[in-house]
């Protein structure tokens, strides 16, 4: 699992000023590049190139800039409003971090940037008659970039903000923590399967505020627990309510200086949750958008179905067969295991419920249980068969006619006898 200094780095690098401000230096540096490097420009290049050519052009690319620039603030905006109506506010997150939109507006602040200081630096005779070859060889290279990124950006605001895009981001965040997860399903820990087998000797430590458990520093508490021959054991794991009533961590054997502040350190508790260690997050917010499309103002169950489709995916990853159990990175920290039961009830408990009336969705929901069931992970066939029976409950509590009841008790037999 990733450090915490590592997993803030990661988090800072999608805000879109970092990455922006990154451009935007280095159009600086290559505006004021043109002054180290005209020693070595030949003498006799510069009478070939018009005195005022660079002039004109960097005034174009200035003057253009800024103005495509604020349309794309605007046409982000207008992005991050649909998919917070159209989609959930869950996934406006993914949508502002996405790092196409980032590196365009970046490419363009930086190109204005660029075009401004060497505006500036002409004007002020900085660069001479090597140093203006210079910048126009740049300015070329500058221009190239300019269009491949405006080709670039025109193909992409034409699926920016919709529902396909944003559900597939979503699923794409999801589908990224649970392999993840998958990979190392204790966090690099040992198993911790029942809380009862925590020590009784086991200290616990709390936390001051509530929030939600965005991440865990597992190899840092590893490293607590090695230094003071003990073991920590985890109460809550990423995705989880924190708050000063329950503990967070139990530490046995551990006799530190400052103790307790410093295993709280390493969790990373925040008002909402995220993506990164996090799956069940990922399964909410799919069904967040499955259930929005089911809403009567929306009404479209084509959405959901194709949320469920995904699901499938997203269950698959975690039905297949274990990696070949290796040495276990930190077996001091005892973390929870991710439960398979979770995950179903994450996934479709609402939209069988908000689907309910709707008979093409209890269709496609027997239809994910069959197929789960056949797969074989633990746990699998017992929570399908336990979703099935419920979503057809509440089918048959909402349809009217016989004959859809009537196909979806063939189907949920099905799934019994997998």
């Amino acid at each position: 699992m990733t450090s915490r200094w590592f997993w803030l780095l990661r988090r800072l690098s999608r805000r879109i000023w970092v990455r922006a401000a990154l451009f935007s230096l280095g159009g600086v540096v290559t505006a004021l590049a043109a002054t180290w490097l005209s020693p070595y420009i030949p003498s006799d290049l510069p009478t070939k190139i018009g005195s005022d050519a660079v002039d004109n052009i960097l005034g174009i690319i200035a003057s253009s800039m800024l103005t495509v620039t604020t349309f794309s603030l605007s046409t982000m905006v207008s992005a991050y409003s649909a998919a917070t109506s159209n989609v959930t506010p869950r996934a406006t997150r993914l949508v502002i971090e996405d790092t196409t939109t980032h590196n365009v507006l970046s490419t363009f602040i930086g190109s204005f940037l660029f075009s401004l200081v060497g505006i500036v630096a002409l004007s002020t005779g900085l660069y001479g008659d090597q140093g203006r070859v210079v910048l126009f060889a740049v300015t070329i290279l500058m221009i190239v970039a300019i269009v491949v990124t405006l080709l670039r950006w025109i193909d992409h605001l034409s699926s920016l903000g919709r529902v396909t895009q944003t559900t597939e981001r979503v699923e794409a965040a999801a589908m990224e923590a649970m392999r993840e997860r998958r990979l190392l399903p204790y966090m690099g820990g040992s198993p911790l399967h029942d809380p009862a087998a925590i020590p009784r000797s086991a200290r616990p430590v709390f936390v001051s505020e509530v929030g939600y458990v965005q991440h865990v520093d597992v190899g840092a508490l590893s490293a607590l627990a090695s230094e003071g021959t003990g073991r920590i054991y985890l109460r809550s794991i990423p995705g989880d309510l924190a708050d000063p009533t329950a503990p967070i961590a139990m530490a046995d054997g551990i006799d530190l200086e400052n103790q307790e502040q410093a295993i709280r350190d390493c969790f990373t508790i925040e008002d909402i949750r995220s993506y990164d260690q996090d799956p069940r997050f990922g399964a909410s917010v799919l069904t967040e958008i499955a259930s929005r499309a089911l809403s009567p103002g929306i009404n479209d169950p084509g959405t959901a179905i194709d949320v469920i489709g995904r699901a499938v995916r997203l269950l698959a990853v975690w039905g297949e067969p274990p990696e070949r159990e290796g040495e276990v990175p930190f077996p001091n920290v005892f973390v929870p295991p991710l439960a398979v039961g979770d995950l179903f009830d994450d996934l479709f408990t609402p939209i069988a419920r908000d689907g309910a009336s709707t008979v093409e969705i209890g269709v496609r929901l027997q239809k994910a249980f069959r197929t789960l069931a056949r797969f074989g992970g633990e746990g699998f066939a017992e929570n399908a068969r336990r979703h099935s029976a419920e979503a057809l409950a509440r089918a048959e509590a909402a349809l009217s006619i016989e004959a859809d009841k009537r196909r979806l008790r063939d189907l949920s037999e099905e799934v019994g006898r997998d």
